[in-house]
């Protein structure tokens, strides 16, 4: 039966935040927890990272380390999942390079992902080639590793698609080779993309819940959010679409923080219905996002600490894990070379 098998990854370019969480860090970890998979491969895309900070790498480099402590926090377990650095696998470049001649010019135009990318950089014309081409860069990620699922956030999706074809047409002008991936999604909506505390989908500086954040620091951020503009009296109702609190309470709650820290209610259903209807003030549902969000959070922080407190382990941990990710790839670009007919050292093969 063949293995299967996990890749998923976080470009290192801060601090991961709630969003990154409940988009994906949670589901990794259920997923690492389930024994379903065989292999389970997380990836720092730093090489990928450098494609639109390649005159700031400093940027880049500081948060490695950042990144890793985030993922050990959540409860990213290196005896269960690898952990690696993209650069340190040189592998993946060459890969890349080869699936370069199997995509056009004009399909990673296309690319819905790539196309939302440029245009929230102000790119424009002046697009790096490499962040241009960071779907083929993806796609070699994905198949060194023989990923047969990728979990990743709605926005995703495009890329996962993109790799399919890179993976058939590879396959068919060289013979079977490359796994073919299937994306796995978050089963909860709302935690699809959840916006900045200012109801907007940038996450700057500020604008953002940080895994690393102090108790003090989220309660106060979800005191500053934004809610229903026109909700302006406790007796007015409410619109709870679209409204960040909502949104967050949707991705966090669960009816056990109900009974814990608002047990006039059974469950989210009817605080919205209660805020809709009218009587229901914006302070009392942000003080119980930030008790939901304490409860949270305050194990993952705490865990960051003991793993801040061993970085010399985390340094290790990640030195292992990307000579371990490195083997994997080694032996995906053998099995390339061999298909492409380009192992020309191998048993004398140029002169067959």
């Amino acid at each position: 039966m063949s293995k299967k098998i996990i890749l998923t990854g976080d470009r290192p370019t801060g601090r991961l935040h709630v969003g990154h969480y409940v988009g994906s860090l949670k589901e990794r970890v259920r997923l690492q927890n389930s024994g379903q998979f065989d292999e389970i491969y997380i990836m720092i895309a730093d090489a990928q990272a450098l494609t639109d900070n390649a005159e700031h790498p400093e940027k880049v480099r500081q948060n490695i380390l950042q990144v890793a402590l985030d993922y050990l926090a959540c409860g990213l377990d290196p005896e269960k999942a690898t952990i690696f650095i993209q650069s340190m696998v040189p592998e993946l470049t060459e890969l890349t390079f080869y699936y370069m001649n199997l995509v056009t010019v004009s399909r990673v135009q296309r690319n819905p992902t790539v196309k939302a990318e440029i245009q929230m950089r102000n790119f424009e014309a002046s697009i790096p080639v490499g962040f241009f081409c960071y779907p083929i860069s993806q796609a070699a990620d994905i198949t060194a590793f023989r990923a047969t699922a990728v979990p990743v956030g709605e926005d995703q999706m495009p890329m996962i698609e993109q790799c399919k074809e890179i993976v058939h047409k590879f396959n068919s002008v060289y013979g079977e080779t490359l796994t073919d991936p299937k994306i796995v999604l978050p089963d909860n909506q709302a935690c699809l993309r959840l916006p900045g505390i200012d109801g907007k989908m940038s996450k700057s500086l500020g604008n953002c819940i940080y895994l690393s954040d102090e108790a003090d620091d989220i309660r106060k951020k979800v005191m500053s959010m934004f809610t229903d503009p026109n909700h302006l009296r406790v007796e007015d109702p409410g619109q709870v679409e679209g409204n960040p609190v909502f949104i967050y309470l949707d991705a966090f709650s669960r009816p056990e923080h109900f009974a814990e820290f608002l047990p006039e209610y059974q469950n989210l259903d009817e605080l919205k219905a209660h805020y809709s209807r009218g009587g229901l003030g914006d302070v009392k549902v942000k003080k119980f996002l930030n008790n939901v969000l304490q409860a949270e959070l305050a194990p993952i922080r705490e865990r960051r600490k003991m793993w801040e407190s061993r970085i010399e382990d985390v340094y290790d941990l990640l030195r292992v894990g990307s000579e371990k990710a490195r083997e994997t790839a080694a032996s995906t670009l053998h099995d390339v070379h061999h298909a492409m007919k380009i192992d020309y050292f191998d048993d004398s093969n140029l002169l067959k």
